[in-house]
């Protein structure tokens, strides 16, 4: 046997930060209390991250739009590994879409947060499919998002 079959495969950089849903299941489930204090931290992380993406990709174009999408992906993301649960990726959705409600409705002298340029799309429509990417990937939770699965047998 030599140095290099010892070596592990080496697996792709998304793979290898992403896992799979059987490495998903071998971690440990947070305790209820833990991950309801999570659920309330990452809502309001959510609302963060909204109200500083909506400045942030205007000021500077074509790298204020990727800085707020990495935010908003490591927000959702953060919230599910963190968690464990889909839901903990809904959560911070939630307040990410609570909040750009608010930024988008004109104010009565006429100011706009969000215009409709090709940024301020890109970062609603972008931030919204990673949302949707992010409460899909494989968790440690069984079928209902938030709910602990049944304790599984090696």
């Amino acid at each position: 046997m030599t140095a290099t079959d010892a070596r592990p495969a080496r697996r792709s950089i998304p793979a290898a930060l992403l896992g799979s849903r059987e490495e998903r299941l071998k971690e440990s489930q947070p305790p209820r209390l833990a991950r309801i204090a999570a659920y309330v931290l990452f809502f309001l992380l959510g609302i963060a991250v909204s109200v500083c993406g909506a400045f942030v990709q205007a000021l500077w174009p074509p790298v204020g739009v990727l800085l707020a999408l990495a935010a908003t992906a490591a927000t959702f993301y953060g919230g599910l590994r963190v968690t464990g649960t889909r839901l903990g990726a809904g959560i911070p959705a939630a307040g990410w879409f609570l909040a750009l409600l608010l930024v988008m409705v004109p104010r009565p002298e006429g100011d706009n947060v969000l215009w409709t340029n090709a940024t301020s799309l890109c970062w609603l429509f972008v931030g919204s499919i990673l949302g949707v990417i992010c409460a899909t990937l494989p968790t440690r939770a069984g079928w209902f998002p938030g709910v602990p699965g049944p304790p599984r047998r090696p």
